[in-house]
């Protein structure tokens, strides 16, 4: 009994280091669908497009740019107008 506070500090370090990692797999996870989201928008693909300038609108996951969302827009835009 007299070092369960050394068993409970010993879990709570694990557990904290357990939720760092998947913070840290998670960020990286969401930098790699941005970087796709890149790749298939220069593609062409309206919805990729779409999204992308969602997250440049909200500032989601890539610093908050309204010249950029536009333009993700109007690309968008333009490859629906094109398709139809």
């Amino acid at each position: 009994m007299e070092d369960i506070e050394l068993y409970l500090i010993g879990i709570f370090m694990f557990v904290l280091l357990i939720l760092i990692w998947n913070t840290i797999k998670y960020y990286k996870g969401e930098k790699r669908k941005i970087k796709n989201l890149h790749r298939f928008a220069n593609e062409g693909e309206s919805n990729a497009q779409k999204h992308l300038a969602k997250h440049y609108e909200d500032g989601n996951m890539v610093k908050k740019d309204t010249k950029k969302a536009a333009f993700w827009y109007q690309r968008a835009a333009f490859s629906d107008k094109n398709r139809k």
